[in-house]
Formats: structure tokens, sequence, C-alpha cells
């Protein structure tokens, strides 16, 4: 049987990209995003809660990440879920979740690839229609 391990998430860096190399030469940026929720309760009181993501990208996806991602920049992540432990040192023992990048998209005016003809109109609002979001 088949199985999926596929995120995709749309929000603002949180962090400069930090670019390191591996001691094989292979470059990896890793970044957070930051996704929003909003609801109201049930007394009616608006509330928004944040989402944080650890983002890793390898190879030519990271230096592009490294070159063109800025803190407060909007993307769209799709990648798969990774999770790590090690030991700190410390001694105590750490865990992460990360997402391993396949794609990152930039969303914003300052993207440096352009954005599809046929949302244009959509990005200068600002917002995001479901149309918008790819999904393969």
């Amino acid at each position: 049987m088949a199985s999926v391990n596929k995120l995709i998430v749309i929000g603002n860096v949180g962090s400069e990209p930090e670019m390191r190399f591996t001691p094989n030469g292979n470059p990896v940026t890793s970044f957070r995003v930051a996704t929003n929720w909003r609801y109201n309760t049930s007394q009616g009181e608006r509330r928004e809660e944040t989402e944080w993501f650890t983002v890793v990208a390898w190879n030519r996806l990271a230096e592009q990440c490294n070159q063109f991602l800025t803190k407060g920049r909007l993307v769209y992540v799709e990648g798969r879920l990774r999770s790590r432990t090690w030991e700190s040192q410390e001694g105590e023992k750490r865990f992460r979740n990360e997402i391993v990048a396949d794609k990152v998209t930039f969303l914003d005016r300052q993207a440096a690839a352009p954005l599809p003809e046929d949302s244009a109109d959509e990005a200068d609002s600002g917002e995001l229609s479901p149309d918008d979001i790819p999904f393969s």
C-alpha cells in the first residue's frame, strides 16, 4: 500500500534564512514560517492563533531561499514532514518537526519569479483565493 507524507504551508517568513554547508559541501538553508488561524469563540470573541513551522531546503533551493527570502515575505512551501531527535550539549533530549521543502514559491510583490497571469489581479489585492493554491 502506498503512503503519503506531504505538507503545504502558506505563511510569512518569521526569521532570516540561515544557510550552512554539510561536510560534503551541500548547501542547506533553514527558516521559520508563521501561519495564522482566525476564529470566533462561542462567546463571539475574535481570536487568532499562530502556528510556527521550521523549513529546511537543500542544494539549489537552499541557495535561492537564502538569496531571496527575508523576514516578513509571504511564501508557499511544499514538502514532507521530518521528525528529528538529538541530544543538546547540556545532555537534554531535543525534538523538532521540520518541513523538508521540495518547492518554495515567493508570493508577495517582491518575488523574484513572476506570478501567473491569471492570478495577477488577486495578487495586487494582497489576498489569496482557493483557486490560487496549486494542488497536484
